[in-house]
């Protein structure tokens, strides 16, 4: 069975230590549409698609 890693959300906890940026540069970046929009998903819960950050961190690494 192959499970694609890619797919469902993540949580900033999780997200920032893939970023290597503080939680205020992230919302930054979230306003000013540098990096991907995060999803409600419950009124306690925001996070971003996988699928969306693992494309933003390709776009990077190629430049």
């Amino acid at each position: 069975m192959n499970i694609d890693i890619s797919s469902g959300f993540i949580r900033q906890k999780q997200l920032l230590p893939m970023l290597g940026f503080s939680a205020p540069t992230l919302w930054r970046k979230v306003k000013e549409g540098s990096f991907p929009k995060p999803v409600k998903l419950s009124t306690n819960i925001t996070a971003w698609n996988k699928a969306d950050i693992l494309l933003w961190i390709e776009e990077k690494k190629n430049g």
